[in-house]
């Protein structure tokens, strides 16, 4: 129905977003990471659509796997009690129905019924009405796990569990199982244990017809990483429907910067070899699919979306004419929509009052991963308050980035409390410098925890119970970000996207190919500061300024309208490398 998508965003915060847009016909990512959250979920959700609900406790054998699956299963059946009541309404009335022409573009071929529907005679209108309402299809309720975060889980006695119930096996379990038709979003790299696991579900291989009920989507930051995952996944006879390529730094949440390579040169890769790549997957696929005795694949196609820093309709519509897209990915600015993601009214106001400088590209994440931040977030603001109180560290109350085995096998996140106070007493009593235990000390603590905090606004805004969950809220919104600041509705956020209204502030915005680029040189220098005496990074950051060289120049040639509108240059930005 739609171009575009509303991405995973943190671990709450697009959590019941298909259970308020999918009705609409709009797709979005939900993250199942956290199945103590979607536990608490389907007890109110259960509560409201007045059905049964039996609650999965600790003790029960597989209680991540069917957390994930109850959670899953019942959104769906409310997402299609919507849809179906929506049907049934009157589109003369100002209703969900007509709301859902309206959020659709222009020159959608439902807009254009619906015009040849208010011109009609009532006997046409009759028949008019049933075959619009016969075009309308609700939003997917596709999901996310992060590959990375696979921690191994204990007994009570501390002893570890088989791999099958590691967090990551045991989500891909818990959507597998589960009776919804949608895509699984593969984020943060190739984990092969679970890419083999997917083999064991029947769901994720083609029926007599070709279709497939459960679909492999990749996020992906070039092409490399894409064609490695995707032979991988056809060796074993999984096909992947969509590639998903993020900006590097762009984006919200984790970031996964490229070795220089720009979003530009990315996605021109993408489009000069899918083809190749299509013909390569769906040989490899439909060989192993015969050796398995299972129906082969009927289609190559293989769809390309893209995500991060989209900004305007204009580069939307850019995107995807010019690199051939089928979808793109709007993500962080629906944070300044309550009615399609789960966020609270002081975090929506921390937003609306952010300054540009306060979007920053932090190491809080407890992965070491970078992770794009907000300064002026409630969680940030008390890890500075701990920290000042000589009581560093938060409670760990989840362990789901508990895998630093420095000190216990089990594994602790070094966001914790007692990671930090025992990391901190030794760096103290170190022979350090006092310059470097403070440089060492302040890595230390800028880590943030993340399992508690990216799902303390649902927990808020649900009035759900918050003793021993949370401490303070956390949000990880992209830099694009910077130029929204004001809440929106629905309506507006996608009127924005098709170009009927602008909901831009008044900073200066230059096109989102020029803010990476900025990012990415930003990167670049600090990267050089803290490299420059280590041999083997050498290579990697020229590698790296080689790659940024080629990126303006393919800017500079191919797309010379980006800079256009801005005071550098391309030489000026290959002078900053300098």
């Amino acid at each position: 129905m739609h171009s575009f998508y509303i991405p995973v965003m943190g671990l709450g915060y697009t959590a019941e977003t298909p259970l308020k847009v999918a009705k609409f016909g709009i797709n979005s990512v939900v993250s199942i990471n956290h199945d103590g959250l979607l536990e608490d979920l389907r007890a109110i959700y259960s509560k409201k659509e007045q059905k049964e609900y039996h609650k999965i406790t600790d003790t029960h054998p597989d209680k991540r796997a069917e957390r994930i699956r109850l959670f899953l299963n019942l959104s769906q059946e409310i997402v299609d009690k919507q849809f179906l009541n929506l049907k049934e309404q009157a589109l003369d009335e100002q209703n969900d129905l007509k709301k859902y022409i309206d959020l659709l573009p222009l020159h959608h071929p439902i807009c254009q019924k619906y015009r040849e529907y208010q011109q009609a005679t009532p006997t046409r209108k009759t028949e008019l009405e049933l075959e619009l309402k016969n075009m309308l299809v609700s939003g997917k309720i596709d999901v996310n796990i992060m590959t990375k975060a696979d921690r191994s889980n204990y007994t009570k006695s501390k002893e570890v569990l088989p791999p099958l119930f590691s967090d990551a096996m045991a989500a891909l379990r818990g959507y597998a199982t589960s009776t919804i038709n949608s895509s699984l979003v593969l984020s943060a790299g190739m984990n092969p244990r679970l890419f083999t696991y997917i083999e064991d579900f029947t769901d994720f291989y083609p029926d007599t017809n070709g279709e497939i009920k459960k679909k492999i989507i990749l996020k992906v930051s070039d092409y490399r990483s894409a064609s490695i995952q995707g032979v991988f996944l056809a060796r074993k006879g999984i096909w992947v429907s969509e590639f998903r390529i993020e900006s590097g730094l762009n984006c919200g949440g984790h970031a996964f910067p490229t070795e220089g390579l720009l979003m530009g040169p990315i996605l021109q890769e993408f489009k000069d070899k899918i083809h190749e790549l299509e013909n390569q997957l769906f040989d490899e696929c439909n060989k192993c699919l015969e050796l398995k005795q299972r129906p082969k694949l009927k289609t190559k196609k293989i769809a390309l979306g893209a995500q991060g820093g989209i900004g305007t309709a204009e580069e939307d519509t850019f995107l995807r004419e010019n690199y051939a897209l089928n979808t793109s990915g709007w993500g962080s600015p629906f944070l300044l929509v309550p009615e399609a993601v789960t966020i609270d009214a002081e975090t929506v106001q921390r937003l609306c009052n952010a300054k540009k400088e306060d979007y920053y590209l932090s190491y809080a994440s407890p992965f070491g991963i970078p992770f794009n931040n907000l300064r002026t977030s409630a969680s940030n603001e008390l890890k500075r308050k701990r920290v000042d109180d000589g009581k560093p560290g938060s409670p760990c109350y989840y362990k789901h980035l508990a895998f630093d085995t420095e000190y216990a096998e089990e594994g602790w996140c070094t966001a914790s409390r007692r990671y930090q106070n025992k990391k901190s007493k030794e760096i103290n009593a170190s022979n350090l410098s006092e310059e470097e235990k403070e440089k060492q000390l302040n890595k230390i603590y800028e880590k943030e925890c993340l399992c508690s905090g990216l799902l303390g606004a649902t927990l808020d805004v649900n009035e759900i119970d918050k003793k021993g969950k949370y401490d303070a809220i956390a949000i990880c919104p992209g830099p694009n970000l910077a130029y929204f600041n004001k809440v929106a509705s629905l309506q507006e956020m996608v009127n924005h996207i098709y170009g009927k209204q602008n909901l831009l502030n008044s900073l200066n915005r230059k096109h989102m190919f020029i803010n990476e680029l900025e990012m990415y040189i930003e990167y670049y220098n600090k990267a050089i500061q803290e490299k420059k005496d280590d041999a083997k990074n050498i290579k990697y950051l020229n590698n790296f300024k080689k790659n940024l060289e080629l990126g303006i120049q393919y800017y500079h040639e191919k797309l010379p309208f980006i800079f256009s509108e801005n005071t550098l240059t391309p030489q000026d930005y290959l002078t900053m490398l300098n």
